[in-house]
């Protein structure tokens, strides 16, 4: 597999659309059109310079592989916004709602070799900025486009009678998990990281029934459980085994007694472990040999990193952290990041205790959560994401722990430690702040408003951090409200620098990222 991963790593840097002749495309940098043009043949330029964009070239997919498949690829990352299948050269053409979707997505497969049918398939940005198809050459990819976005506005696809895609609302938040052909030990903690990637994970029972391992897990929002079940299922976890099979629950809601290897609530950090049960060790995913682990190679894409990092025993599950939790994150921009920023930032995904920003290396820092699951959060929401005009990268540390300076010295104030911080999310257990942990999004959610701020006054300061205001929209009792930038890079700058910001009357305006748009 590391020939394949080195291949697919090259093949992201470069700005490519490989050897495509014929009458559907129009010069590099134009937009694709499926409707006719000059007969051109698009060669690789390999450029370590190639710009991103939010179309997305996928290479080698195998022969009759659906438009569901390859869009399946691009739908943990946000709105998938068209396609286009060459189905006689082995490609298709994907684009995204946003450019910061595409870049998260590339990211993602750079260090986890995408797979489609246990087949590797190669990833690269296009040198096409926007996706044109001509609706009457492309109406089932079309068709098959507007049953997924049904299904990420809240709907799900189904087929009546008459063949019309019909949609329903999303039946429950909790899904039923069976493991087919389960070769090798699946754990709390894998399943867990795999379906993270779709929304807040709240609860999980595992089980064995009719001798089979099985699972019932509870997302925050019916939608995310959507989104899950339309790309998990049926998905191998590792190379030909431990097959998903995925179904909707009865059950609207878990109740979770104990938080151990076989059960867990996310919210409730304070259960007890159980009589008899161990709390959660995460060295149990560790007994895979290192032969078995390289299996993790060829995992379907969307648990690749999720299951290595558990199999590694590097993923901490909440309330039962062992010494950890500690990100890198580099590509900062030296001149402008501090302690503060990064706390208020990665704090929307958990409770930040230390930073540390490397004395010899300004543009890179260490930070401890307070548990190895809040650092996978914050990973999985925030690598890839602009902050300060450039775009981070967030890994797991080898480090355990983030060392303050020693008594005396001056390290010019690149270490802090926030572990008594008043403005920590999720210490209270069971706080509403665990249901509503969203991906970076242009639109802000604002609450504890004081009842003399006017929309004006708002739409005023959150200009002034250095963006415009889209559109702005209060709640009911105007103590909440959406507030809507026109770049997710600009929401993030806003929510740094106005979180905790005093609004007089001992008010402090509270900013999180919001799944709505106004």
């Amino acid at each position: 597999m590391d020939g394949i991963a080195n291949d697919v790593a090259v093949g992201v840097k470069r700005s490519s659309d490989e050897l495509l002749s014929g009458s559907l495309y129009n010069s590099p940098n134009s937009s694709v059109t499926a409707n006719g043009g000059d007969s051109k043949k698009l060669r690789v330029e390999d450029s370590m310079d190639s710009p991103p964009s939010r179309v997305i070239h996928i290479r080698k997919l195998p022969n009759e592989v659906s438009e569901t498949e390859v869009i399946a690829l691009g739908l943990p990352f946000g709105k998938v916004t068209n396609i286009l299948m060459l189905k006689g050269k082995n490609q298709a053409f994907l684009e995204l709602g946003t450019e910061e979707a595409a870049v998260t997505m590339v990211n993602y497969y750079t260090a986890v070799t995408p797979q489609v049918r246990n087949v590797p398939v190669f990833i690269q940005y296009s040198n096409h900025k926007e996706l044109k198809t001509d609706s009457a050459l492309n109406q089932r990819a079309q068709a098959v486009l507007q049953a997924v976005s049904a299904v990420q506005e809240g709907g799900s696809p189904s087929s009546d009678t008459a063949g019309e895609t019909v949609l329903t609302p999303a039946p429950s938040p909790v899904l039923r998990i069976i493991i087919d052909n389960m070769f090798y030990p699946v754990t709390l903690d894998v399943l867990q990281q795999i379906f993270s990637k779709f929304g807040t994970v709240m609860k999980i029972i595992t089980f064995t029934k009719n001798n089979q391992f099985q699972a019932l897990l509870q997302f925050s929002d019916p939608v995310n459980a959507q989104q899950a079940k339309l790309s998990l299922d049926g998905q191998n976890i590792y190379n030909s085994c431990c097959t998903l099979r995925i179904d909707f629950s009865k059950l609207v809601n878990l109740n979770v007694k104990y938080n151990n290897d076989k059960s867990r609530d996310y919210t409730r950090p304070e259960l007890p472990a159980g009589d008899g049960q161990p709390p959660v060790d995460p060295s149990l995913a560790a007994n895979l040999s290192k032969d078995s682990t390289s299996l993790l190679g060829a995992i379907s894409p969307l648990s690749a990193a999720a299951a290595a990092a558990a199999a590694a025993g590097r993923v901490a599950l909440s309330g039962h952290s062992t010494p950890g939790g500690v990100l890198l994150v580099s590509n900062l921009n030296d001149e402008m990041v501090t302690p503060q920023s990064l706390f208020t930032l990665f704090g929307v995904y958990g409770d930040v205790q230390r930073v540390k920003i490397l004395y010899n290396k300004k543009d890179s820092a260490l930070i401890q959560m307070s548990d190895g699951n809040q650092a996978q959060l914050a990973m999985s929401h925030l690598n890839g994401q602009k902050m300060y005009g450039k775009i981070i990268r967030v890994t797991l540390s080898k480090h355990q722990t983030v060392q303050l300076p020693r008594e005396g010295l001056d390290d010019q104030g690149l270490t802090k430690d926030f572990t008594s911080s008043p403005l920590h999310r999720f210490k209270k257990p069971g706080s509403k702040n665990f249901q509503n942990i969203f991906p970076p999004s242009a639109t802000l959610h604002l609450s504890n408003i004081p009842d003399n701020v006017t929309e004006e006054d708002l739409r005023l300061l959150f200009s002034n951090s250095g963006g415009t205001v889209k559109a702005f929209k209060f709640f009911q009792d105007r103590k909440m409200a959406l507030l809507q930038m026109s770049t997710v890079e600009e929401a993030i700058q806003a929510l740094i620098d106005l979180h905790n910001y005093d609004m007089g009357r001992g008010h402090r305006l509270r900013v999180s990222f919001s799944k709505s748009t106004i």
